[in-house]
């Protein structure tokens, strides 16, 4: 059962002095702010951990804090209630929801799986705890290669939700794979000509792209990988130019850990800031303020659903795990 606790407010003007009461809120509630790397600047400095799919998942399960205040979107804080089912977990705003898991509807992806019962179900984490209940093995974009060739050869795979990372995901391992038609709506609006463009502009500029991107945009990257992989390539070459093809939330930290590192965001194919999820921008420092102090809106969902939830989620935490 979720523990009760009692509303906590602080003093002052929630704009000038949000840090503050976040921080008292959080030594009030032992609470932790966890954040994707796609929320903006503000949320990114005052979360005490920041990180992919993958490393937020392994922070929420291994966190002691009381309350988990989830700065990302409503399946990445299902995915910490999953594992923390005596944790109080609140998202900043309910409605920071994913094109990805809407895409996939749990009895949809039922159907699916009764015409093909013999393949295994391999989802992205982007998808609902339904979505995940019905799965045999969960995946991140970090670890999706391993969890693929878990599996053996001779197992059918059903993929879902995301068609493009499950397209690259067979050039990798040479698995053929039933794929679910969804994707992200941040990912697939990257334009190829306007990329080529950038390319001649910085013709010495490494191109860092994320798999949930389309195979066209694909195939002008030199780098394919995970939003933590693209990351770390910045900061093991601080001085180099860039162009990043993922959400334009990540060239904070790049910048924060390389600052000498030339960024440049590719650019959408309208004239938009289409390379800015909407629903990730929906957190803000009053959101999480207001959530620590009311803690709400709190993750729920009936015992037997997360735990049919946790089983998949845990044989891929599992795989994840290092070896000793």
């Amino acid at each position: 059962m979720t523990q009760s606790m009692p509303a906590v407010s602080v003093s002052g003007p929630r704009s000038v002095d949000a840090f503050e009461a976040i921080q008292r809120l959080k030594v009030a509630r032992n609470a932790v702010i966890l954040a994707h790397y796609y929320q903006d600047p503000d949320v990114q400095d005052v979360a005490d951990f920041i990180g992919d799919s993958l490393a937020l998942a392994q922070a929420a399960e291994r966190t002691k804090a009381d309350v988990i205040v989830f700065a990302g979107v409503h399946f990445m804080a299902e995915t910490a209630k999953i594992v923390n089912p005596n944790k109080v977990v609140v998202i900043p705003d309910v409605n920071a929801g994913c094109s990805l898991a809407d895409a996939c509807p749990a009895s949809e992806l039922q159907k699916l799986k009764a015409r093909h019962p013999e393949a295994r179900v391999v989802s992205y984490i982007n998808c609902s705890a339904e979505v995940k209940a019905l799965s045999d093995i969960i995946c991140t974009s970090s670890n999706a290669i391993k969890v693929i060739e878990s599996i053996p050869a001779h197992e059918p795979i059903i993929f879902a939700p995301d068609k493009n990372l499950g397209q690259w995901l067979i050039k990798q391992t040479g698995r053929d794979m039933i794929l679910w038609q969804g994707s992200c709506i941040v990912h697939e609006t990257f334009s190829s000509r306007k990329l080529r463009d950038l390319k001649a502009q910085y013709p010495d500029a490494t191109v860092l792209a994320h798999p949930e991107c389309e195979a066209h945009i694909l195939e002008d990257a030199d780098i394919i990988g995970s939003t933590l992989a693209l990351l770390n390539h910045v900061k093991q070459n601080p001085y180099g130019a860039f162009i990043v093809v993922t959400e334009a939330g990540i060239m904070h930290q790049m910048h924060k850990e390389a600052p000498q590192a030339q960024l440049i965001a590719a650019p959408p194919e309208g004239a938009c800031a289409c390379n800015e999820c909407p629903f990730m921008r929906l957190n803000t420092l009053e959101k999480i303020q207001s959530a620590l102090e009311t803690l709400t809106p709190a993750i729920e969902m009936p015992e037997a659903l997360r735990q049919a939830a946790w089983l998949p989620l845990e044989r891929m935490l599992a795989i994840s795990r290092p070896t000793v």
